[in-house]
């Protein structure tokens, strides 16, 4: 009715001459894919997983350099270890070569960094079943360089820019309560992991495959202020660094960074009202603020230097203060709020449940490649969700509003059924 999922349409193949099929193992292997699996299992190295398998280092590599396949039961034995479906190794991946923006890139491990971009682009994986049935929303990141080179920015142009930003999103000036719901809006897809290291916070990239950026955020330690901060971080690499290529980005990494960082800034506290709203700086002040602004502490003194409120030595002093009150690890009010996620492709699922599109059992089994628990995992959804049955949906009507003006008490990311 809907027309073949993604997964059941690339499975077809033909049949190879029987000389080749001896060759190749399996027709059709993406060397690609084994590597992606493979590092975003934390499979660190080829001699480990081929020890696992119980097969020569050199004969992984040559599957992972497409000079040879794995035969079709070791295909499978391959797919139980790294918990996917075989047709995972069928099917093509993103092939995207744009620069992947990591947060703490020096601090954090090369495996590290590896795992984390495998799984970002397994979040393209689910979007593309996703989009197969609903349709997101557009991109609508709008290109505020125009011509412009983002060497050559100064922190005024990118306070400008954080303005021009909000302007085009209509947010206004005041703060946002949840930055995440601006940013999925605009057809950016966020998904949240484990990263297990607190060296990285978050990565993006744009994908060439459907021209959509992907963000990626550490669920490690993590409380809704900081959660603000580096969703927005990686929001604003999306906007400013679409053009950095990987060279450029090893080349200038410390500007780019500075940049990211000073536009997340400028788009959550604006300049215009942030400053009205600090008046006399203090930790005190700070702590009214933090649940207003909906940004910590130590983001509110970095801003207020940024923008000469604060000159560098009455800034080192509230910085002593925050560590002395032992703030470094958690500061007050940290855990008032809960720590906001990603709703966008957690909604999408349930859409393509509620209308009867497919079941959770043919999503698994036809369009996903990946083990239930790692959508799980990166969309959000509850622990457990591909195994909680459906029960019948009963049509229900909103009671007209008593008060007129009265506003809606959530946020709706517009996306419709792909017809």
């Amino acid at each position: 009715m809907y027309g073949n999922s993604p997964v059941e349409s690339c499975e077809i193949a033909m049949s190879p001459r029987s000389e080749d099929r001896t060759r190749a193992g399996t027709p059709g292997f993406q060397a690609a894919r084994l590597t992606q699996a493979r590092e975003a299992r934390g499979l660190n190295t080829l001699l480990s997983l081929a020890g696992l398998l119980g097969v020569n280092t050199s004969t992984v590599s040559r599957w992972e350099d497409g000079t040879s396949s794995p035969s079709p039961d070791m295909l499978e034995k391959l797919a139980a270890l790294l918990r996917v479906r075989p047709a995972f190794f069928l099917r093509s991946g993103d092939d995207s070569k744009g620069a992947v923006f990591f947060r703490s890139l020096a601090a954090a491990r090369k495996r590290d960094r590896a795992r984390q971009l495998a799984r970002l682009e397994w979040v393209r994986d689910i979007t593309e079943v996703v989009a197969h049935y609903i349709a997101l929303p557009r991109v609508d990141v709008p290109d505020l360089l125009a011509c412009a080179d983002w060497r050559t920015l100064r922190d005024e142009d990118i306070e400008g820019l954080a303005t021009e930003l909000r302007r085009h999103w209509r947010l206004g000036l005041g703060p946002i309560a949840n930055v995440l719901t601006p940013i999925e809006k605009a057809g950016i897809i966020v998904a949240c992991d484990e990263m297990g290291t607190t060296n990285l916070d978050g990565l993006c990239r744009w994908s060439t495959a459907d021209g959509r950026p992907y963000v990626l955020l550490a669920t490690d330690k993590m409380n809704f202020f900081r959660r603000q901060m580096d969703a927005a971080h990686e929001m604003a690499h999306a906007v400013l660094h679409r053009g950095v290529d990987a060279a450029a980005l090893a080349a200038e990494f410390d500007l780019v960074e500075r940049q990211a960082f000073r536009l997340a800034s400028a788009f959550l506290m604006p300049s215009e009202t942030f400053s009205l709203a600090v008046a006399q700086p203090s930790m005190s002040r700070f702590r009214v603020l933090k649940d207003t602004w909906r940004v910590s502490i130590k983001a509110m003194i970095r801003r207020c230097q940024d923008l000469e409120i604060l000159d560098r030595d009455e800034a080192t002093q509230l910085y002593k203060y925050y560590s002395a009150r032992g703030w470094s690890k958690g500061e007050p009010g940290d855990d008032a709020v809960a720590v906001a996620k990603p709703r966008l492709l957690a909604q999408a699922l349930g859409m393509i449940i509620d209308e009867g599109l497919r079941t959770k059992e043919d999503l698994l089994a036809s369009d996903f490649t990946l083990a239930a628990g790692d959508v799980e995992d990166l969309c959000g959804l509850t622990p457990g969700w591909f195994e909680i049955a459906t029960g019948d949906v009963v049509s229900l009507q909103l009671r007209p509003r008593e008060k007129a003006g009265q506003s809606d008490p959530g946020v709706v990311v517009p996306f419709g059924r792909k017809s």
